[in-house]
């Protein structure tokens, strides 16, 4: 349950930080922040940084229990 719980945060913060970093120009690095177009709506999004936000709210919430 903690791991379905963590998946909203973890988008959240992908989505954000992508935003940020997407928007300026830059890749990211290691992040690899690339834009994403799918059925007319686009953002930018990181896969290695949705595993490490969605790994770490895991965590967080696991240790809650």
């Amino acid at each position: 349950m903690s791991f379905a719980k963590s998946l909203l945060p973890g988008t959240l913060l992908t989505w954000i930080v992508s935003m940020f970093i997407g928007s300026s120009g830059s890749r990211g690095g290691v992040l690899y922040v690339h834009y994403v177009s799918y059925d007319g709506y686009s953002a930018y999004w990181s896969w290695p940084l949705f595993i490490a936000g969605t790994g770490l709210a895991w965590v967080i919430y696991f240790v809650m229990e």
